[in-house]
């Protein structure tokens, strides 16, 4: 007997919608995520893509037509409900913009709930394009089969960070001088909501990390013993977070 075919196919592909989605409802998919199933994937007629719209979770839809400027899909099955994030915020030092790009697209494979862009004095970057940044977590989650976005917040100063800080949050504070083995900490606060805060390419300054170490949730650690560029920094972190603490 033939082997039954994969549901949906493997090579299906995945987008995100902004809305609701339910069994038998219509969605029209325009602009560029149009362009991108109609030019570069080639769907037709009879094809299944996923849809996310990070709230009902994953559904199969099949295309009824794909046209020129828009592709019209009726969902079909939901495959999973919207998965349970850890409640792990990242607060990283803006960098670069590529290097800041990395950040985000990682941030969301890894799975934080959050991410905080946070301006330092040391930052390089002064702004941030919330709709590309947007973007690139989106695609990040596309890419990885998260049925999640991460929230992403307007860049703010270290001070308002600190001066709002709810203090049943603990702050995991990076500092390249020295802490708590990273493990060994995130070990001990498992299940409790949590923050990874990451500096800039020229890290805090002396000021910043006495108001940081002052701050009452500020728990210091260390990632080892090389000084880590700051986009290596925030993927490190999340990585030994999610494998101590998190959903590994």
């Amino acid at each position: 007997m033939p082997a039954t075919p994969a549901w949906p196919p493997k090579s299906a592909p995945r987008l995100f919608v902004t809305e609701p989605l339910a069994a038998g409802a219509s969605v029209r998919i325009e602009g560029n995520p149009a362009h991108y199933l109609a030019r570069v994937m080639r769907v037709a007629p009879g094809d299944i893509v996923i849809l996310c719209d990070d709230m009902t979770g994953e559904w199969a839809a099949r295309v009824v037509d794909a046209g020129k400027r828009d592709v019209v899909l009726e969902v079909a099955d939901r495959l999973r409900t919207r998965e349970a994030v850890p409640d792990l915020w990242l607060c990283a030092g803006l960098l670069k913009k590529d290097r800041f790009d990395l950040v985000l697209e990682k941030a969301t494979e890894l799975g934080a709930a959050r991410i905080q862009p946070l301006l330092t004095r040391r930052c390089v970057a002064d702004k941030l394009n919330l709709e590309r940044a947007s973007a690139i977590t989106t695609e990040a989650a596309e890419q990885c089969a998260r049925t999640a976005l991460p929230q992403l917040a307007e860049p703010v100063k270290l001070d308002a960070l600190l001066a709002s800080w709810p203090e049943s949050r603990a702050l995991f504070f990076a500092d390249e001088n020295g802490g708590e083995p990273a493990a060994q900490a995130f070990t001990a606060h498992k299940g409790s909501p949590a923050a990874i805060l990451t500096g800039p390419e020229g890290g805090f300054d002396e000021a910043e990390r006495a108001a940081i170490r002052a701050h009452t949730a500020a728990r210091p650690i260390t990632l080892g013993p090389r000084i880590l560029r700051g986009e290596t920094a925030a993927i490190a972190a999340l990585g030994v977070w999610m494998a101590t603490a998190g959903d590994w």
